[in-house]
């Protein structure tokens, strides 16, 4: 029987379909283009491979085309008489996945691990900030994602792919020391891999170092295909660097060029949270507010993304929402959510619905109010996914009500207990509390 690149056993007689298939595999670990193409060149050489339809299922939904990866993925398991007991897991899966039972698919992500350790793709879905385990809702996910990553290791050895994905785990984890030393030799065994560029800024965020996370990613960026899946938010990373560095103008050249609607080269969740994300933060930082952008955010969220979802990038149409006063549209999704979240399907649960009143606050000037609401759920922003720096907006957003207050001891409490090392505080008048 053929075998992909790890080792793992392909249910395909056609040595054209898998070399195909391990091909489309790379690109879709390492999110360079052209993965669905060569899935597609593998189904053309077995109509009946059924990991290649399920591999171009989860490209698909990654990309925002749900109803395409629905088919992919119906024709996975159409396809799947006759597979072994490892790809009949991995499909199984990625079914859980898709219908949005988050609990049990966990449990066949651990199940599924303790026999098939060097399925990557499974890895991939489950073992990143904003992916299975991450947008769990469950408090304590990031070690969680640290310790299976710590735990499958030894089966990965020196692969860069999952070394990059391993200190990723890391970082987030707060374990910089160990983080450090194996994005390096990833990044020397494959720059040709997003995630590279992506945990390396991570780890350059979570130690305080803007300049060094900037001086890697011009230059990989500008060898990055524009299309490429992850262009957009890695400008975005980028672009926190700028602002932090005060390089205003370059940070918003960066937004023009492909962190604004129409220009990012991510699914509509990932635009959504990165262009809302800059503008939200931009203003924090105290630069100009820029009506015509926000208006696209909010028309776009109610285009893309009219229903709930994913925690992260539903905070970010909350806060478009809250920009443009909709306060019927924001109540709306709230008590959405919490329906959502009462039938089991909306990890999150209440955190969104409770923290929504606190950004509408927040937006109108009434800074007491947001204080009232958004402090009491500080450090629990692990409930919506995402990374450390991805929730550092709601963190920013709180110090700046505190100094709008002129409630500045406070302001000082939230800088002393905030996390050693990270980057830092892009907020207008924080500098005066050092």
């Amino acid at each position: 029987m053929l075998a992909d690149r790890y080792g793992l056993d392909l249910s395909t007689n056609s040595a054209a379909a898998r070399d195909a298939y391990v091909e489309a595999t790379d690109l879709a670990l390492t999110f360079y283009p052209g993965a669905i193409a060569a899935y597609d060149r593998a189904l053309a050489a077995d109509p009946d491979f059924a990991l290649a339809h399920a591999g171009k299922a989860q490209v698909m939904i990654r990309q925002g085309e749900p109803a395409a990866a629905r088919a992919a993925l119906t024709a996975a398991r159409e396809a799947s008489a006759g597979v072994s007991d490892r790809e009949a897991s991995h499909i199984a899966f990625f079914e859980l996945i898709f219908a949005g039972q988050t609990h049990a698919a966990i449990a066949t992500l651990y199940a599924h691990m303790a026999w098939w350790p060097r399925d990557a793709l499974v890895v991939s879905t489950a073992a990143n900030p904003n992916g299975l385990l991450g947008g769990s809702g469950r408090v304590g996910q990031k070690r969680q994602i640290a310790v299976l990553m710590d735990n499958i290791a030894p089966h990965y050895g020196e692969d860069p792919w999952f070394l990059s994905y391993h200190a990723m785990a890391l970082s987030e984890d707060g374990r910089l020391a160990a983080a450090r030393p194996i994005i390096e030799r990833s990044a020397a065994l494959n720059r040709k891999n997003a995630h590279v560029a992506h945990t390396y800024a991570h780890v350059c965020y979570e130690s305080g170092e803007p300049e060094t996370a900037r001086a890697f990613l011009i230059p990989w960026l500008a060898e990055y295909p524009s299309e490429a899946f992850f262009h957009g938010h890695l400008s975005w990373h980028l672009s926190l660097c700028e602002i932090q560095l005060g390089n205003w103008e370059n940070a918003r050249r960066l937004y023009d060029d492909a962190i604004a609607m129409g220009r990012h080269s991510g699914g509509p969740q990932q635009q959504m949270s990165d262009s809302a994300a800059f503008l939200w933060r931009s203003e924090l930082a105290g630069h100009p507010r820029d009506p015509a952008a926000w208006r696209a955010m909010y028309d776009y969220a109610g285009t893309a993304l009219p229903q709930p979802g994913i925690g992260l990038a539903d905070l970010h149409v909350i806060l478009a929402q809250a920009v443009a006063s909709d306060e019927s549209g924001l109540a709306a999704r709230s008590r959405r959510m919490l329906e959502l979240a009462s039938a089991g399907r909306y990890p999150s649960g209440s955190y969104l619905p409770t923290l929504a009143p606190g950004l509408a606050a927040f937006e109108r000037g009434d800074f007491e109010a947001a204080i009232d609401i958004l402090a009491p759920l500080a450090g629990k922003s692990e409930h919506i996914g995402g990374s450390r720096a991805q929730h550092d907006l709601i963190e920013f957003t709180l110090l700046q009500a505190y100094l709008k207050a002129d409630r500045p001891d406070e302001a000082r409490q939230m800088l002393k207990s905030r996390r050693p090392g990270a980057s830092g505080i892009p907020v207008k008048g924080a500098e005066e509390l050092q």
